[in-house]
């Protein structure tokens, strides 16, 4: 049971490792933790969502919770529910990007804070692990069903400037990016792709991270002359862009493009993956922003934005976060702001990508490692001569090159990217930090 007990979420394999017994057990201590009374739940498409939320909102309703129950949704729609209606907590059942056997639960306490394993999954898993559920309610709480999707649909649209209808390729993935961007459909000229609701995925993957999995939409754009591509993966929680000729925007520099967007109306705070190329920092502040670099994860993301009053942040992993849908993923927000960028400079946005690709990135490099220690010890020595800092791992920065080396919140390994003014001084020095990296 502990192995689906993750730093961001509780994932597992139905019905092997996660059931509808153990769903109402998770629904009881998640209860139990909070003291959660109104509780916003919704699911995606994949088969045995509708059993866990049966064994979850049971669960939930014997502690005398009031579930508010959205159906089938997208995470950022979860997000928007919990903040807009008030409610004690959310519970997102999905296993995003997972292959069609998996499910799972993303929790949140109010305002759709998130909780992660140091803020509470673990004190979750100990009250399942030990039966230690706060006593069942005298007066059982109810199920009561709520569409979010109108009010999601009018919150996005009230950030849309666009002077003419642009068209868009949309993968859906057979996914909940159905759900995510229904409110919005009408605003543009969209070319569908894999637009039947199916968690077994028959496609492709739902994780636009992976580029083979882009190889369709990207085609597509081509194909039909679309002004861009938008690939969601399971949960609508993540997105890939495509540009007008089919290229890949690498997902730190969609973050410098929906900064430019979001500073047009005036300075503000915007957080930026470590692991991001430096030109979105530079094209954060030469556009008036205060640029200020976050740790990896959404629930670290979440609480820097909400330190620094930030109103955007970007990560290298496809999550784009808005402090309008209250410091949480919004996929649709970030099409609309893309959007409104093209219609306000006039331009495709292959031209507007093209002077962010001026540096050269490794992408990030994964190694297993046997002890992840005195391989940290001997970089911390060797490029201690750089302005180095350990937000998340070791990152050095030097006037032509910079690089980050961090562990895996999950597994056995080291992740290293490295990014250089030339492609061979990055390779040059990819390779000598590999060397150590993997003896």
């Amino acid at each position: 049971m502990s192995g689906i007990f993750k730093a961001y979420d509780i994932r597992g394999v139905y019905p092997n490792e996660l059931n509808e017994e153990l769903a109402e057990a998770i629904g009881r201590a998640y209860a139990t933790f909070t003291g959660a009374k109104k509780v916003v739940v919704g699911r995606d498409m994949r088969p045995h969502s509708e059993p866990l939320f049966r064994g979850l909102a049971g669960g939930l309703v014997k502690q005398g919770v009031e579930v508010i129950d959205l159906g089938l949704s997208s995470t950022p729609q979860s997000y928007f529910a919990n903040g807009t209606l008030k409610a004690d907590g959310s519970v997102m059942i999905t296993a995003s990007h997972n292959p069609g056997e998996w499910n799972g639960f993303k929790l949140c306490i109010a305002n759709a804070v998130p909780i992660s394993g140091v803020t509470g999954i673990m004190d979750i898993q100990k009250i399942v692990e030990d039966r230690s559920f706060a006593p069942a309610a005298a007066v059982p709480g109810k199920i009561v069903s709520y569409d979010i999707k109108p009010e999601y649909g009018k919150f996005l649209r009230s950030f849309a400037a666009m002077d003419r209808k642009l068209k868009v390729v949309v993968d859906y993935a057979n996914a909940m990016g159905l759900y995510e961007i229904a409110g919005i459909r009408d605003l543009f000229d969209i070319v569908p792709l894999y637009d039947t609701l199916d968690g077994t995925f028959p496609n492709h993957e739902a994780n636009p991270l992976h580029a083979d999995t882009l190889n369709a939409i990207r085609a597509k754009v081509r194909e039909v002359g679309a002004d861009f591509g938008a690939a969601f993966d399971g949960d609508a929680d993540r997105c890939g862009f495509i540009d007008d000729r089919g290229e890949i925007i690498p997902m730190d520099l969609f973050t410098a493009l929906i900064a430019q967007d979001i500073l047009s109306h005036g300075p503000a705070t915007i957080l930026y993956d470590l692991r991001s190329s430096r030109a979105v920092r530079e094209c954060i502040e030469s556009n008036g922003g205060k640029a200020i670099r976050s740790r990896v994860g959404h629930a670290f993301i979440k609480a820097q934005m909400r330190e620094n009053d930030a109103v955007f942040a970007g990560e290298l992993s496809g999550h784009y976060y808005f402090k309008q849908n209250f410091t949480a993923e919004s996929q649709g927000l970030a099409m609309i702001m893309l959007s409104n960028l093209i219609c306000k400079k006039g331009r495709p946005v292959s031209e507007l990508v093209k002077p962010l690709r001026k540096y050269f990135a490794s992408g990030e490099i994964n190694s297993k490692v046997a002890d992840v220690k005195p391989i940290l010890d001997a970089i911390r020595q060797k490029y201690a001569d750089g302005n180095m800092f350990e937000l998340d791992g070791i990152s050095s920065e030097y006037p032509t090159w910079w690089f980050n080396v961090r562990s895996s919140n999950t597994e056995p390994l080291l992740r290293l990217i490295v990014e250089a003014d030339t492609r061979e001084e990055m390779e040059a020095r990819r390779d000598e930090l590999l060397k150590i990296i993997r003896g």
